[in-house]
C-alpha cells in the first residue's frame, strides 16, 4: 500500500486539528483534502478519496446524519471517526452506521496512521477476498475451513468457526456486539452468548487467553481481530 497514491478527506471544523492532520498526513505522503463542515465534505467526496477522517461534532450536520449520507453516496470508502473521549454509545452507533474505526481526541498521529492503514487494508481485502488469512502464528483458510496455529490444526465448533470467519473478513475493524450477534444468530440480542463463544475461541487460538494477541476486546463496544502485519 503506497501512501503517495492515497487521497484522504478530512472533515473537521477545528482549524488546529485540520492543521495537525494536514502536517502529519502530508509528511507520510498522503494527499489531503480539507472540509470545515459537512456540506463541503460531501462536495469533496466527489473527488473519490481513498479514506475519510470524520469529526462527528460539525456545525451544520449531526455527525451521524453525515455518516449516513457519506455511506449512501459511497458504500466502500473507509471512514475513521474522531470521537470525544469516553463516548462509548457514540462509538457504537458510528460503527453500526458504517464507520470502519474510531480514534478518540486527543489522539496520537501514530495511532491514527495505524488505524488508517488497517481500514484501507480491510477495504482492499474485501475487494480481493484472500482465501488464506495470516496474522502472527494464526492462519485461516476460508476455502477449506482450516484453522492453524503454527503447524497445528485447530478444531473449532461450527459456531466458533463462523465467529472467526466474520472477524477474519473484517480484520482490523472494530465489530460491535450488535453486528456480531446479527451476523451469527439473526434474532439473538443477548451479548452474553457472544462472550461465551469469544472465550471459547480464545482458549483455542490464543497462547494466553487472558492476554489475547489476536482477538482483542474493545471495552463496551465489541471485538477486533488483529490485522495482518
Amino acid at each position: 500500500m503506497n501512501a503517495t497514491s492515497m487521497r484522504v478527506l478530512v472533515i473537521d471544523d477545528e482549524p488546529p486539528i485540520r492543521k495537525l492532520l494536514r502536517m502529519g498526513l502530508t509528511s507520510q505522503g498522503y494527499d489531503v483534502l480539507e472540509a470545515s463542515n459537512g456540506k463541503a465534505g460531501l462536495d469533496l467526496l466527489g473527488q473519490n478519496p481513498n479514506l475519510v477522517i470524520l469529526d462527528l461534532g460539525l456545525p451544520d450536520f449531526q455527525g451521524f446524519d453525515l455518516l449516513r449520507m457519506i455511506r449512501a453516496r459511497n458504500e466502500s470508502v473507509p471512514i475513521v471517526v474522531l470521537s470525544s473521549r469516553g463516548d462509548e454509545a457514540g462509538k457504537v452507533e458510528a460503527l453500526d452506521l458504517g464507520a470502519d474505526d474510531y480514534v478518540t481526541k486527543p489522539f496520537g498521529m501514530e495511532e491514527l496512521l495505524a488505524r488508517m492503514r488497517a481500514a484501507i487494508r480491510h477495504q482492499l481485502q474485501v475487494q480481493g477476498e484472500r482465501p488464506v488469512f495470516r496474522v502472527g502464528d494464526l492462519s485461516v483458510d476460508l476455502v477449506r475451513r482450516i484453522v492453524r496455529i503454527g503447524d497445528e490444526e485447530i478444531k473449532l465448533s461450527p459456531k466458533e468457526y463462523d465467529l472467526l470467519r466474520v472477524l477474519v473478513q473484517h480484520a482490523g475493524k472494530v465489530l460491535t456486539h450488535r453486528f456480531l450477534l446479527h451476523e451469527l444468530w439473526d434474532e439473538l440480542t443477548d451479548a452474553q452468548y457472544l462472550r461465551v463463544y469469544v472465550r471459547q475461541l480464545r482458549q483455542k487460538i490464543e497462547a494466553n487467553p487472558e492476554q489475547p494477541r489476536y482477538l482483542l476486546t474493545e471495552t463496551g463496544i465489541g471485538y477486533r481481530l488483529r490485522a495482518p502485519d
